[in-house]
This record gives C-alpha cells, structure tokens and sequence, in this order.
C-alpha cells in the first residue's frame, strides 16, 4: 500500500493560543494577525523537530510525531518545552518594543499557549494533490481544544498519551481531567497547570519556564515507551 494511503499511529500535538478571540476582535487589524503570526511562528520552529507541521489553523497549530520516525519521547517533551519558551520570548520582545503603542502591540502579554497531547491512529492521505491526515483520532484531538480545563498556561496529555509515556499522573503531580464529547467515550486526561508558575498578565514568563522544565524533565525522565504495564492508580492532583 503507498505511504499516502496507509495508517499509522503516533503522538498529535496541538498547541493554541489562549485569548486569541479577544485579542484579535480588540486589535487593529494589520498588527493582531502580525503578533499572532510572530507567536506561532516561533511554536512551529520548536516544535519541529521532532513533530512535523501539519497545519496552521487560526489560532492553533497541529502537529504529529508518527511512531515510524522513531522520535525519542525526551526529544518530544523537550520541544513542548522550547514552544512554551519561544512563545515568551516573542511575547516580551513585542511587549518591550516600544515603537509601536498600539493596541495588539501592548497587549500581546495578555494572550496564553495551551498544548494538546494524543496519541492514536490516522491515516494519511493525498486529496487534489495535497497531504492530509485524517481519522477519529485527529477529530478528537482537536475537539479537547473545547474543554473546562481552568488554567490558562498548561499541558493536557489524554490517557493514551500518558500510557504511551509511561508517565505516572499522580507521581507527576497531574490534575485529571475528563474529556466528554458526542460520538467519543469518555477520555481520562491529566493536565500540567503551568499558571502557578506566573502572575496574570506577565504572558509566559521565566518562573514559568523554569517550573515547565522542571516538570517536562522530571516527566522525561520517569517515560519508559516500552513499559509494558498499563496506568498505575491515579489520584488527582
């Protein structure tokens, strides 16, 4: 079967930035999409790779690591790190730049990025000569972008992203989270708050940063994809 056609499985990352419907409907025009534009840009940069860039959708970009390409899990929490962090650094570089006062310029820290974490199955395709990825997976992916997860700042990993991990939830300090959505069963996920981390308003900033690489690192460092027992007993945070 040709590449194009055949299914495969791996991790589908989204990350979305918090505010953006407010941000840009308050915001000149020209200079919303721009700042936005800029943000986005330095996500997609961190994050690939090892996740190969979909699409940019709006507000959001989607992401995989297919479990072909054989990309360590380290690897793969390390770049969500490097996504928090360049986001906060073009935050403050725009917030900092005093040539400009307008609106999206000075606003820019008031704005938040969220990742999504899955793993599961889809299945690439080729139609009217461009790339897709497509499957219940992918449409579940983007459905937890909809959720009544309270922090602003945080990682949401599904259960079958922390199984394939080998994370423990409760070691690791992560709230649960369950994801309820029409045509899907109920989806256990676990969620690294990052808000605690930062004062509202101060975009991401570095005590935020430093609490996300503690976190990742210690994740990073308990993941074992070749574990063979299921999720250890969760309690939530």
């Amino acid at each position: 079967m040709a590449r194009a056609d055949r299914s495969e499985s791996g991790f589908l990352v989204l990350a979305d930035i918090s505010g953006f419907t407010a941000f840009v409907t308050a915001t000149e025009l020209e200079h919303g999409a721009e700042v936005t534009g800029v943000l986005l840009d330095g996500v997609m940069e961190a994050l690939a790779p090892p996740c190969e860039i979909q699409e940019l959708e709006g507000d959001a970009v989607f992401a995989l690591a297919s479990d072909d390409a054989e990309a360590a899990d380290r690897a793969l929490l390390e770049a969500f790190n490097r996504a928090f962090a360049a986001f906060g650094e073009r935050q403050r570089d725009i917030a900092l730049d005093m040539s400009c006062s307008c609106r999206a310029c000075r606003g820019v820290l008031g704005l938040s990025l969220k990742l999504i974490v899955h793993h599961g199955s889809f299945m690439r395709q080729v139609v009217r000569g461009k790339s897709r990825v497509a499957g219940p997976d992918i449409i579940l992916a983007h459905r937890f972008l909809k959720n009544d997860v309270e922090p602003s700042t945080y990682v949401l990993f599904t259960g079958p992203a922390v199984e394939r991990l080998g994370i423990d939830p409760a070691a690791a300090g992560m709230a649960r989270y369950t994801g309820k959505y029409a045509h899907f069963d109920e989806v256990d996920c676990f969620v690294v708050s990052l808000d605690r981390f930062g004062r509202r308003g101060e975009g991401v900033g570095p005590e935020m940063l430093l609490g996300l690489r503690s976190l990742l690192g210690d994740l990073a460092l308990d993941a074992d994809p070749r574990t063979e027992h299921g999720l250890r007993s969760v309690v939530a945070a």
